[in-house]
């Protein structure tokens, strides 16, 4: 974890919100993650306290069926957030996320984001349209995918 600063606002998740929203969001920053290819995130059940904000590199996020091997339901890069399993009861990560290439990430403290979102409603509101946009845009892009694999391409 880095001990500068960390800047956000670059972030395109960020960068729509107001400066207020911006500053606290930067107070829940805990730092900057680094991780290797080959690292495991999270998995699927594990208790979810976190969210990054992805600077650079490449996630894979993916779901597992028994006796099956993991299939990956979205790549995530540059820009993307990683998480949104600590927005919601019972708090746990629903899918596993495995880095492809080496990424760096800025770890938001989603337990200290919640309790500020529950006391400064605004705040609360932009945050949440934020991901309402980014779940939008992700469900949007499954729908494609699903599109593409089950159309006749003969």
């Amino acid at each position: 974890m880095s001990e500068t600063p960390i800047d956000l606002r670059s972030h395109p998740f960020v960068i729509d919100l107001s400066e207020s929203a911006q500053e606290r969001l930067s107070e829940c920053a805990v730092g900057t993650v680094h991780w290797e290819p080959g690292t495991k995130i999270f998995r699927e059940g594990g208790v979810s306290e976190n969210c990054y904000l992805i600077m650079c590199g490449i996630v894979a996020v993916e779901a597992h069926s028994p006796g099956r091997d993991a299939k990956v339901l979205q790549t995530l890069g540059q820009g993307d957030v990683l998480g949104w399993s600590w927005l919601f009861p019972p708090y746990r990560w629903t899918f596993d996320a495995h880095v492809r290439a080496e990424t760096e990430a800025v770890q938001l403290d989603g337990v200290k984001l919640r309790e500020y979102m529950d006391t400064d409603r605004e705040l609360g509101y932009e945050v949440l349209f934020q991901f309402s946009r980014l779940v939008v845009r992700r469900l949007n892009a499954t729908r494609l995918q699903l599109l593409d694999l089950y159309a006749d391409h003969s």
